[in-house]
Order: C-alpha cells, then structure tokens, then sequence
C-alpha cells in the first residue's frame, strides 16, 4: 500500500499547515472535502480542538491532519490532537523521537518535513512514515537548501524511501505532474491554499502575495524561533534588509538567544514577539489574520514561496486542490 492510499485521499494534494491561524477547520475540512489532505495549522490547545472539530464538520469523513511545529507543541496539544484522532500529523522544525512514537502508537501517520539527505535519514530513523522533501522555494519557515525536486531525487537516492512528499514550487498541475513524475506520492502546496477564500489571512496581505514581484530569505522574523523565512517584502524588510536580505546581524543574533520563548505558551510568545517599533528591527513570526488592523503587513512576516509570482488569483479551496490535481484546465 502507497502512502497516499493509506492516508486514504482521493488526491495526491496536501494542503500545507499554516499555524498561527492561518489554516484553520474552515480550510482544512473544505481541502478534505474535495478529495486532497487538509491540515490544521497548530494553536493554543483548546482553538485547536475547535478547529478539529470545525475541520470534521466539513471534511465529510475524510481524513485530516494536523501540523505540529516541533519547539513549539506542548503535551497538551499533543493530546488534544490525539483526542481529535487525526489521521496524519506533519512535523516541522526539529525531531522528536518520542514526539513521533507517541503519534505512531495512537494510529497516527507521521510525516516529517526535511530539507537534506541526513535530516531525512535522521527523520526516518526516529521512525517517521513519510517525508515532506521542502525545496528552498518553498514559503514560511525554510529547511530546505536546494531546489524541490533536486532534494527529492537526493532523498529517495539516498535512502530507497518512496514514501516522499514535495513541498516547494507547487501552484499547478503541471507542477504536481513533474513531482510526481520525479517519484514524489504527493504534492505539498501552501502558498496556493494561503490564497483561498478559507484561508484566514488578511485580504491585505494576499492582495500583496497576488502584487508580488519578488520573494526574499530572511532571518527578520526569527525571533523566539531562529529560521531562515520566505517572505514576500514589505516596509519592514524595505527598511531592515537593504544591505543583507538576512536583516541586521544584530537581529540575526537576537534571534539566536530567544530560543527559549518556545517554551513559553504559545499566546504569550506571540504577545512578546510582536512588540514593534518603527526605529527597532524586533519581529516576531506571527503574520496578519483577518481582524487584525491593516498596518500589520508591513511589520508582520508576509509568508510566501515563490509560486506567489506565479498565482493570480484568490479561489475557493476546492478550486485549488481540482487545479493541482488537474482536474480543470
């Protein structure tokens, strides 16, 4: 058996898990619903269980996900998820043997996001079911270090896995065609389902993915979780990212010395990393939701890949997961 088939969508398209609020029920179930693989970003415990439990609603018995970022998943969220009996959940940022043992005894079909040969090796030896291979195109928080599918040829190479997902470079069915075609079960789109109807993110901030003439790798962002990000700009990389796209290097070490707000919960963290100030390059990770104000996608992280150059328009969620599984022309 495959791994889409165990996973048992109709599909081979899996919405990325956008946390924050970014991909909620409405998102995920409507993903579900149309035959891909909808994933709830993660949340404070209990926003997440009514997201599982808005996702099912709609998922009309299908399968759903859940996203875990690694540093930031609490035992209590761990067991709202298991509460929820989620079908897959999708790890990114770290590994967690025990994180991974603890899903896989509940039933829970475990990916792992890695963007390297010896992060897959590793990821598979923690005992992972599949991998999400990130290409370095692909938006939000970066492990990958080379194209998609030069990774993905590198991973299967090097480790005889095929139970292999693409994250990175994914807008269309031509580009699911060639993922495929290159040996990946499934493709992995986040910037295309970030512009959907059910998305929660600002309409200012989709206005600027659908404007965007350029993405950019950045370490702004990063504080409390130090990663590289793929952004599309705005007034605060304009300002803080001129000389070096990383941002300042004193931005680049803050970020490495708050490690430690993963600890903290994850409301808190997003208080204290969202204290702003136009003459302080101090960003946090979080990026703007509906009925947040309007100014905030100039100082927030606008999270994109680089299929935001390539996407013109807002759809339905449905519409994305026909689209990427060639099911409209």
């Amino acid at each position: 058996m495959d791994l889409v088939d165990r996973i048992g969508i109709e599909y081979p398209v899996v919405q990325a898990g956008m946390s924050g609020g970014l991909a909620t029920g409405a998102l995920a179930g409507a993903v579900s619903a149309a035959g891909g693989l909808g994933t709830v970003g993660l949340l404070d415990p209990r926003q997440l269980r009514v997201e599982f439990d808005a996702a099912r609603e709609r998922a009309n018995g299908r399968p759903i996900a859940a996203n875990l970022l690694v540093p930031f998943t609490t035992r209590t969220q761990l067991d709202t998820i298991l509460a929820a009996k989620v079908n897959v959940a999708t790890l990114h940022g770290s590994f967690d043997a025990g994180l991974v043992a603890r899903l896989r005894e509940a039933g829970v079909c475990v990916l792992v996001t890695v963007g390297t040969v010896d992060g897959a090796r590793r990821a598979l030896n923690s005992g992972a079911d599949g991998l999400v291979v990130q290409g370095i195109e692909a938006g939000g928080h970066l492990l990958g270090v080379e194209p998609a599918l030069t990774t993905l040829e590198k991973v299967r190479d090097a480790t005889g896995s095929r139970a292999l997902l693409v994250a990175g470079g994914i807008a269309d069915a031509a580009d699911t065609r060639r993922a495929l075609d290159a040996g990946a079960a499934a493709v992995v789109a986040g910037t295309r389902f970030l512009l959907t109807h059910e998305s929660r993110a600002h309409d200012a901030y989709k206005q600027r993915l659908l404007d965007a003439d350029r993405t950019l790798e950045t370490m702004l962002f990063g504080i409390g979780w130090p990663m590289r990000h793929r952004v599309v700009p705005n007034a605060a990389t304009d300002r803080w990212c001129r000389n070096d796209p990383r941002g300042p290097t004193a931005v680049v070490r803050l970020a490495s010395w708050t490690r430690g707000l993963h600890r903290l919960p994850l409301r808190t963290a997003n208080v204290l990393t969202a204290i702003q100030h136009p003459l302080i390059p101090f960003y946090g990770p979080g990026a703007p939701l509906t009925g947040m104000p309007e100014r905030r996608v100039d100082s927030t992280a606008l999270y994109a890949g680089e299929t935001a150059l390539r996407i013109h328009s807002v759809v339905p969620a449905a519409q994305a997961v026909a689209d990427l599984a060639g099911l409209t022309t």
